[in-house]
């Protein structure tokens, strides 16, 4: 099983930040961004990783990561997104690496106090489909949002104007190979990307989609005030400080 960081996009929501920079590679309290996607694949047992970037400023991963050796690795895997095509489009280019393995994807700005090798391990063992895991959050609808009926859930829906439920799907998502069948298949959203939704709720209608309730804090790190919320609360994780 592989892992992959999507790291890509262009940050609009955190210009002027992000104008000369990647968005992943903002400080979060005392560590640039992309440091705790990589530090939780790590962490889960992940030694195979590839890191999809884009913009202007890729080569600064690069000269940042080199070939993972700060975090135990013996090599790092770099591929480069042209433009904007969403997240489904940017998984779409890890297929070669993955080499019909199942992977383990997580979004680059995604930060988790708690590890994620529980949840890999149970996947493991199920060895088909897809897994997603949901947190309850105070802003649903800046995510995907799982509809549930007790506790299965019975579609997700993309940043709903109404949220149905209070849960979000956390940036890490665990596929089978078939995720780039379907990748294939998609069309272009109303915002003309290819939504890892759609990939989903197509996991979904097989009936092979799981879900894990995370434990411990989750955010995103894509706004300025989940920037700033993010740094707050590894801050207070190091430190002990409220």
């Amino acid at each position: 099983m592989k892992g992959v960081i999507l790291a890509g996009g262009l940050g609009t929501r955190l210009m002027p930040l992000t104008r000369v920079t990647n968005k992943h590679l903002l400080p979060v309290y005392d560590r640039p961004m992309i440091y705790y996607p990589l530090g939780t694949l790590v962490e889960a047992g992940f030694r195979e990783i590839l890191l999809v970037t884009g913009g202007n400023n890729a080569g600064d991963f690069l000269r940042l990561l080199g070939n993972g050796a700060e975090f135990g690795l013996q090599h790092l895997n770099y591929t480069y997104q042209e433009g904007e095509g969403g997240i489904a489009q940017a998984l779409g280019l890890a297929e070669h690496f993955a080499d019909g393995e199942p992977i383990c994807v997580m979004l680059g700005d995604n930060i988790l106090q708690r590890s994620i090798a529980p949840a890999v391990a149970r996947y493991r063992l199920r060895g088909r489909g897809a897994t997603i895991l949901l947190k309850d959050v105070p802003d649903p609808g800046r995510f995907g949002v799982p509809v549930l009926n007790g506790e299965r859930v019975v579609a997700i829906e993309e940043k709903p104007a109404q949220p149905k439920s209070r849960y979000a799907v956390v940036g890490v998502y665990l596929y089978d190979a078939r995720v780039f069948d379907i990748i294939r298949g998609l069309k272009p959203s109303a915002r003309g990307e290819l939504e890892i939704t759609d990939v989903n709720n197509q996991y979904l209608a097989w009936g092979e989609l799981a879900h894990e309730f995370l434990e411990g804090w989750w955010t995103d790190a894509g706004t300025v005030g989940s920037l700033y919320r993010a740094a707050r609360l590894v801050a207070q994780e190091r430190t002990g400080e409220k």
